[in-house]
């Protein structure tokens, strides 16, 4: 998962600093609401020929290890 994880980059010079894909200007938040829309994988790597099929699975690596929490703490 690392090496999946090693194509998202976080650059203040591109689009405002959002994680994105290689330096390039796909964010990782476009390919998921592009995957959420019903697109298949294929359809996106038609539609962003830039793309690799790893880029995809970055996206999904990085979402995952984004939702993992390591302590719940329950307020009032």
């Amino acid at each position: 998962m690392e090496d999946l994880l090693n194509r998202i980059t976080l650059n203040p010079d591109i689009c405002h600093g959002k994680p994105t894909i290689r330096n390039k200007r796909y964010t990782v938040d476009l390919i998921l609401d592009l995957l959420t829309s019903g697109m298949t994988e294929q359809e996106i790597l038609e539609d962003y020929p830039a793309l690799e099929r790893e880029d995809i699975f970055a996206c999904l690596a990085y979402a995952a290890r984004l939702t993992r929490t390591k302590t719940y703490i329950k307020t009032a």
